[in-house]
C-alpha cells in the first residue's frame, strides 16, 4: 500500500523534529541559551506534524503516545537530577533533551487531539 505524499511529508517532519530536539539538547548548556530560531523551527515542525500526520486511524496511538511523553518531558527534569548528581552534563543533557522533546510535541499533541475530537464529534 502506497502512502499519500501528505503523510511521507509528515513523517519526514516528524523525524527531522525528533533529531533537531535532541541536537538541541545535547549540545546547549541550557534550555534558555538556545537561541529562539531553534525552538521556533521545532514549533513549526510540531505544527506540520499535528497538520500531516492526524486524521488517519491511529491518531488515538499517535495521541496516547505523544500525551505520555508530554508528560514525561513537564514532569521528568526534576528528578533527573537526582538520578546523576555528580555529573552535570548528564543531567543537563537529559533535561534540555526533554524540554526541546516538550517544545516540539505539545503543538502536535494539541492540533491531533482538537482534529480527533472534530472527527469524533462528526455524525
Amino acid at each position: 500500500m502506497a502512502k499519500s505524499r501528505e503523510s511521507l511529508i509528515g513523517a519526514y517532519a516528524f523525524l527531522a523534529g525528533v533529531i533537531l530536539a535532541v541536537i538541541l539538547g545535547l549540545f546547549n548548556k541550557s534550555f534558555e541559551e538556545a537561541g529562539s530560531e531553534f525552538y521556533t523551527a521545532l514549533i513549526l515542525i510540531g505544527v506540520i506534524v499535528g497538520f500531516m500526520n492526524s486524521g488517519d486511524k491511529n491518531s488515538s496511538v499517535f495521541l496516547l503516545a505523544s500525551l505520555s511523553l508530554v508528560i514525561v518531558g513537564a514532569l521528568g527534569p526534576e528528578p533527573i537530577r537526582y538520578v546523576a548528581p555528580k555529573n552535570n552534563f548528564i543531567v543537563r543533557a537529559l533535561q534540555n533533551v526533554l524540554g526541546s522533546l516538550l517544545v516540539l510535541f505539545v503543538p502536535t499533541t494539541i492540533i491531533v487531539a482538537l482534529k480527533t475530537a472534530f472527527a469524533m464529534s462528526k455524525v
